[in-house]
């Protein structure tokens, strides 16, 4: 089955390090990402809701993005802080979701956006939409890392790539077949996310630099956006992985994890195993990688 939707999740744009940083650097994102994203819904007359939900300074976090959106002329703009699970299920909520364009999900807390809308109506609505409709689906920080179906929760870089380091929940599964992590390149969580893949190696892992995002249409072709790099790593081929013969705390050891580094104009195609690098055209397909 086909999907209609859009994705893009970005990887952020500042490491607010300790969590009462939040205060003074607000999630935000390059203009032109954001212009992409409201080109994707369908211009600046599209219907965006921003759900700063994951934001523990929810009402300054909508407000910035509202500034931004309304700088690229878009003026059907809608905040929807979510702060419990029972909001989810309000009529005038889902009233909102069914009519808009796209939501647009905030930095902050990835468990937040999972726990008080996980499941619900509003969820319900959202995939329903994203299958059969073009709806578009964005989130920078922990609204990109909330989208897949394995999500990561925590993990620092000290303990990187020792078992249990990276905590791993249910996503909101917009797509299934991938597990994202963001900030990646500033934060140095390369372990992390190879301790993800390691656990789920049938899935791809993709770090997400700052400013820099995925158009991901039809669940499937994959672009990259923004001013930073993409990591992908593939693990499907891993010749040796030992995570499940060591206990918590101990150093895990694979090989033959397969990296990629991409950058903006870079194409991947999921299904086809082909990875198309700008500017220069070149197609390359492997069958034992994308």
């Amino acid at each position: 089955m086909s999907v209609k939707g859009i994705l893009i999740p970005i990887g952020g744009n500042e490491d607010k390090g300790i969590e009462i940083s939040e205060i003074y650097h607000l999630e935000f994102i390059q203009e032109g990402i954001l212009s992409r994203v409201v080109k994707e819904s369908g211009g600046k007359d599209a219907s965006i809701v921003i759900i700063p939900t994951a934001s523990s300074i929810p009402e300054e976090v909508g407000e910035n993005y509202l500034h931004a959106f309304r700088k690229l002329g878009c003026t059907n703009l809608h905040v929807m802080d979510i702060r419990e699970r029972s909001q989810s299920e309000e009529p005038e909520n889902i009233k909102r979701i069914k009519k808009a364009n796209c939501v647009m999900f905030s930095g902050g807390n990835q468990s937040n956006i999972t726990r008080e809308i996980g499941g619900t109506t509003l969820h319900k609505i959202m995939m329903e939409r994203y299958k059969k409709e073009r709806f578009v689906i964005a989130g920078t920080s922990a609204g990109a890392m909330c989208m897949s179906q394995e999500m990561i929760t925590g993990g620092g870089i000290k303990e990187a790539f020792t078992k249990g380091a990276t905590g791993m929940g249910e996503g909101m599964g917009f797509i299934p077949n991938l597990i994202i992590d963001s900030h990646f390149i500033r934060r140095g969580r390369f372990g992390r996310l190879a301790e993800a893949v390691a656990k789920f190696p049938k899935l791809l892992g993709i770090g997400l630099a700052e400013d820099t995002g995925l158009i991901i249409k039809d669940c499937n072709k994959v672009e990259v956006i923004g001013s930073g790099m993409v990591i992908l790593f593939d693990p499907r081929k891993l010749k040796h992985n030992n995570r499940k013969r060591v206990d918590d705390g101990s150093p895990m050891s694979i090989t033959n994890l397969k990296t990629h580094i991409l950058a903006n104009g870079d194409h991947f195609n999921i299904k086809k195993n082909k990875i198309k690098v700008s500017p220069y055209g070149i197609t390359v397909t492997d069958a034992q990688s994308l």
